[in-house]
């Protein structure tokens, strides 16, 4: 049986939600980022346990069709971010097209209707918390962060950066705290 699960947005999180359910007896097959794949077939009472426990790590079972295409464009959106090579061979509307098999004004009208802002939008939010987590690491040079988000100049990268923060990348990086949120709590 297979598991959609909200909030599952990194490695750790699949380790997480593996752990756990294999303490609740469960077989993992296989899991990715919001799906579990199950050996067996939980019954209600099995479900609502795993529900339960679940939540307690911040994730929640997703049941309907159409919340499921809703985690499947953040983790998408997310693992784009993460990989910029990915974002170098194709643009997002593409990648997305390509993994949830739907043509992308569905997808981009979907996603509106639900979440209340724009696939565009939230894909910059995911690039602006990925600069401020390279900002606070100090490893990279403005230039190499927006070449490595995927922007055409360190001027776009920081127009972007202080519409959402209402500060420079710079000032950011000189005030040295760690305001970040944690991915699912973007929207």
């Amino acid at each position: 049986m297979k598991l959609y699960i909200r909030n599952m947005v990194c490695n750790r999180c699949k380790y997480v939600v593996k752990t756990e359910l294999e303490k609740l007896g469960e077989e993992v097959l296989d899991i990715d980022l919001g799906e579990v794949e199950l050996k067996g077939e939980p019954d209600a009472s099995q479900l609502e346990l795993i529900s339960k426990v679940l939540a307690g790590f911040g994730f929640a079972l997703i049941n309907d069709k159409a919340s499921r295409t809703i985690e499947a464009i953040k983790t998408t959106i997310i693992e784009a971010v993460k990989d910029p090579e990915l974002l170098e061979q194709k643009n997002l509307s593409d990648i997305l097209t390509t993994k949830l098999n739907r043509d992308y004004s569905s997808l981009s009208k979907l996603f509106s209707e639900v979440e209340g802002i724009t696939l565009e939008q939230f894909f910059i939010l995911q690039k602006i918390e990925r600069a401020k987590e390279m900002l606070v690491y100090d490893e990279m040079s403005l230039t190499e962060i927006s070449y490595e988000l995927g922007y055409s100049s360190v001027a776009h990268l920081s127009s972007q950066f202080r519409k959402v923060t209402g500060l420079t990348p710079s000032h950011f990086r000189k005030l040295r705290v760690k305001p970040r949120k944690s991915l699912d709590d973007l929207i």
